[in-house]
């Protein structure tokens, strides 16, 4: 550190900040940062900032995420709404994770590695929400993608909207783009040039997604003239800035030569990036490239198909199991083909689950696998399996791998509920909805009470729905309750709903507002909307002594956006 910048460290932290802007501005990252961290340790906002930011990019400091989150905690905390911003977007995208009591971190935290983590959208919501409503386009951005992106109960699309109009018009790149994606959501094809304005205005910022939505919108000629070369030099743009996506498809125009001119060599090149930074389709093209090469490279091609299987893809991790079974590229090994084979039929792979089929009716896979195959499962369910009676009758109820037949299907499940507690529960539905069999609410009730107390939480419920409405027998309340009770220790959420309104209702349970609050919200917090709505009028009204009706609003809207109706009568 320079004379000057020694005897500034001891100035007014306001003097310190600015020589470290000047620094900084100037290029000299090292020797800004140690008069910034002075300036945030006096509690400088723009400092915190600024600081968590050095840690973040690296700039005069090693990078480390955790640290820069630390910051820009503080900074969040003191009002800065870039502060929020960036943490609400490192939250958004599992990049930072929230501090179990705001005070520091634990103490092995400060061992962890820098690690992505599931996205935290509640935390993200309230800091995107504060720098929205202080102003920052950028923090509407985001608060319209958690509004429209996050948790289902969070959404809110019409919202979302609404913010990213104010951030497009604040010039945000993120709100242009997130305004393009929405109005495009919206259908209305009046708006198309609307669309393309607003995916252009976020490209000549620089955005990566937006360059490669504008290509996509040049090669097809929506909401402005279709020109193939244009869209190839944005394809070509976009993935120079490292966007797999756009790779991929620069890639594939490359190799197919149609948008401007063919360039295997290059194209399989782009590919490969792609691939490598996590695009599984083209990990996928890659390994049936190397298979239908001349000669083919099986060794390679089973490297780019593991890749892809691995990630989810389904005709990779059959063209993988390919390769195993006929041992080209890899040691030949029957039940790593299998497993394979099994992956990819579970995932729903048509071709797979005939392959899978054929394999196991020669004798490989293991026994588990038998589920999977409805041809095998009638062999055995007629030999008296009742594990494969019950598979078997599922095939039939839903058409799987046979034809659709209700009658078949309750014939098996009847015959697999002699002694499968699953079927027992399939079959006593089949009886109260009438499904392959005339309806029959004494016989439905007797299977639930078998499936119930085999132990099956499900039953459980029905089985005292049953009692408690009297259908199908006596109107048993009290053994009701006794039943919800048991499912609801189970985690049922609900049999705690059920447990609640029996509490509200004096029905079967002593009159008692408070235990019915109680486990209401038991539900409410499982996500059951209809206990939510209930929690909700409870906390606003004082039904149970508590009256809160800043929770109990929450509560509403909470069971409003899961489609509880009736939620909107109570928030008029």
């Amino acid at each position: 550190m320079a004379i000057l910048d020694r005897l500034t460290a001891y100035g007014p932290p306001a003097l310190v900040l600015r020589r470290a802007i000047q620094l900084s501005d100037s290029g000299k990252p090292l020797e800004a940062f140690p008069l910034l961290a002075i300036a945030a340790r006096a509690g400088i906002v723009e400092a915190e900032y600024r600081v968590a930011r050095c840690y973040l990019e690296g700039l005069g400091v090693p990078p480390s995420r955790s640290e820069g989150a630390r910051w820009l905690r503080r900074a969040a905390d003191h009002g800065s709404p870039d502060a929020q911003s960036l943490l609400a977007a490192l939250y958004v995208a599992g990049l930072a994770a929230q501090e179990p009591d705001g005070n520091g971190l634990e103490s092995q935290s400060l061992f962890e590695r820098d690690s992505s983590r599931e996205p935290e959208f509640a935390a993200a919501f309230g800091l995107a929400k504060k720098a929205a409503e202080a102003g920052s386009a950028t923090g509407q951005a985001i608060l319209a993608y958690i509004l429209s992106r996050g948790p289902e109960a969070m959404r809110d699309l019409d919202a979302a909207h609404g913010w990213y109009e104010k951030s497009a018009a604040a010039g945000c790149p993120e709100g242009c783009l997130g305004l393009a994606l929405s109005l495009a959501r919206r259908g209305q094809p009046a708006q198309t040039a609307k669309v393309a304005a607003e995916v252009r205005r976020a490209a000549d910022a620089g955005l990566p997604t937006a360059i490669y939505l504008l290509g996509v919108l040049t090669e097809h000629g929506r909401g402005m003239p279709a020109d193939r070369p244009a869209a190839a030099r944005l394809y070509q743009l976009a993935a120079e800035k490292g966007l797999p996506s756009a790779q991929f498809r620069l890639g594939s125009a490359l190799i197919e030569g149609g948008l401007a001119g063919q360039d295997i060599a290059a194209g399989e090149a782009w590919m490969r990036r792609a691939a490598l930074a996590g695009n599984i389709e083209a990990a996928y093209r890659l390994g049936d490239r190397h298979v239908k090469s001349s000669p083919p490279d099986y060794a390679d091609a089973a490297t780019w198909y593991r890749r892809a299987a691995n990630a989810g893809h389904q005709a990779a991790a059959r063209a993988l199991a390919s390769l195993y079974l006929s041992g080209n590229g890899v040691a030949r090994d029957v039940e790593e083909g299998a497993r394979w084979l099994r992956t990819s039929a579970n995932a729903g792979n048509q071709q797979a689950q005939v392959d899978f089929a054929n394999l196991v009716i020669e004798g490989a896979g293991e026994p588990g696998d038998r589920a999977s195959i409805a041809g095998w499962f009638e062999a055995t369910a007629s030999s008296g399996d009742l594990i494969a009676a019950f598979n078997l009758g599922l095939c039939f109820a839903e058409g799987v791998g046979v034809r659709k037949d209700e009658e078949q299907a309750a014939r098996w499940v009847r015959r697999a509920a002699e002694g499968v507690a699953d079927a027992q529960y399939a079959y006593a539905r089949m009886l109260q909805d009438g499904r392959g069999v005339a309806a029959d609410l004494k016989q439905a009730r007797c299977w639930f009470e078998r499936a119930a107390n085999a132990g099956m939480v499900d039953a459980q419920v029905a089985f005292a729905e049953m009692l408690l409405n009297g259908r199908g027998g006596a109107c048993l309340p009290q053994a009701a309750a006794q039943w919800f009770k048991r499912a609801a220790a189970a985690g049922h959420a609900g049999a705690m709903f059920a447990i609640g309104a029996q509490y509200a209702n004096g029905q079967g349970l002593s009159f008692d507002p408070v235990a019915a609050q109680k486990w209401f919200a038991a539900a409410a917090e499982r996500g059951h909307g209809y206990a939510q709505l209930m929690l909700g009028g409870y906390l606003c009204n004082g039904r149970a002594g508590e009256h809160n009706p800043v929770a109990g609003r929450l509560w509403l809207e909470r069971a409003f956006a899961q489609g509880v109706q009736e939620a909107a009568n109570e928030l008029s």
